[in-house]
């Protein structure tokens, strides 16, 4: 009996120490966890920002580089890229810690993240040329249109690609968004003054499709080559993923521009530029820059939801464009065009709010499962 006694006065106070310890390691990761939480959702609306506005302007600019005299196919594919030297400082500002680096042994090897690289610069030299080639040879209602069926081709490559996980939220807000891009190109007007031929209309038709699946192909890789390939949770693995591809599409797009011989009348579209020359280069560098800000943008959301999520941000700014477009073009605005905007919001919304519920629903998981460890 004293045995047992004695056996029982020893049992309590390791218990209390045990209970203790993971009560006080609780306490030190709930705080923790919320913070990552919410540091999460400052990221997403932050790279929501980049996308939206870097889209936009660069948007906006071409425009204003095709009508004030600009009519370079390869110059237009080129700045979509030609962005990526502003990145440099950017990687001595998120380069990855030194616990990422122990674990080398996950990584990927250099030649693999290389043909990861070249794949993706060739892609993305291909999509920016055949988009200009549509834009060039399509009135704007038709390119337009066409353009806003990279988000269904999104939907279908990230489900046979990533088991994208469609809820009812989901669907609607693919659905809604493509409708509302649709409403906005059936209703515009055509921007094409002179006549084209069958064969020049059917060229800017299947390069317009083709590249739509091609960028819809391109994001669904991506959101793969992050989750099965890179393996990391850094900024600088996607600074990488856009600067290394985004450098190789230069570098074709410039190889284009000697090849095709545009390089020889760039001088004199320059001078003829209605604007002046000054603000020929300006437009220029401002598109590259911001198109660079939305490629940082794009891929920041396919790292951290996925392709899907990131395509139908960027098509929410299908009908963002016309609105500003009033504002500095001074467009006319008006009742398609509003609703074409609010439906664009109501499915941007219904995504935005999947996500919040898919987070709450892991939110709570993890709760439980820490709760039933410290139980046992």
């Amino acid at each position: 009996m004293a045995h047992s006694t004695q056996q029982v006065v020893l049992q309590i106070p390791e218990s209390n120490r045990q209970i203790s310890g993971d009560d006080t390691n609780q306490q030190q990761k709930i705080p923790r966890k919320s913070n990552i939480n919410y540091g999460w959702w400052c990221r997403i609306f932050l790279y929501i920002i980049c996308l939206i506005v870097g889209q936009c302007a660069a948007t906006l600019l071409g425009r204003f580089y095709y009508d004030e005299g600009g009519n370079s196919k390869w110059m237009t594919a080129f700045v979509q890229s030609a962005g990526f030297p502003i990145l440099i400082p950017l990687f001595f500002f998120f380069k990855s810690s030194k616990k990422n680096a122990a674990s080398s042994l996950e990584k990927p090897s250099r030649s693999t993240l290389y043909m990861i690289y070249v794949f993706f610069g060739l892609l993305l030299a291909g999509d920016n040329l055949m988009y200009s080639y549509g834009m060039l040879y399509l009135p704007v209602s038709t390119f337009s249109l066409i353009s806003a069926s990279q988000l269904p081709f999104n939907a279908l490559f990230s489900l046979l690609l990533n088991a994208q996980k469609f809820t009812a939220l989901i669907l609607n807000a693919v659905v809604i968004v493509t409708i509302s891009a649709a409403l906005l190109a059936v209703n515009s007007e055509s921007e094409t003054s002179t006549k084209l031929s069958a064969g020049q209309y059917a060229i800017g038709f299947i390069c317009t499709v083709a590249a739509s699946a091609a960028y819809a192909l391109y994001l669904s890789l991506l959101e793969l080559t992050f989750k099965r390939v890179t393996k990391s949770e850094t900024f600088d693995t996607v600074l990488k993923m856009i600067f290394y591809p985004t450098l190789l599409a230069s570098c074709c797009c410039v190889v284009g521009l000697y090849a095709s011989g545009e390089i020889r009348t760039l001088t004199a579209e320059m001078n003829g530029f209605y604007k002046g020359e000054i603000s020929y280069l300006m437009t220029l560098i401002w598109s590259s820059v911001l198109w660079t800000i939305c490629w940082i943008g794009m891929l920041g959301l396919i790292f951290e939801v996925s392709s899907l999520f990131s395509n139908v941000i960027g098509t929410l700014g299908l009908p963002t464009v016309p609105v500003l477009a009033v504002i500095f073009f001074h467009d006319k605005m008006d009742g398609v065009k509003v609703i074409a905007l609010l439906l664009a919001l109501w499915g941007f919304l219904s995504y935005v709010y999947q996500n919040y519920l898919d987070d709450s629903k892991a939110k709570s998981s993890k709760s439980e499962n820490n709760e039933a460890t410290i139980t046992h």
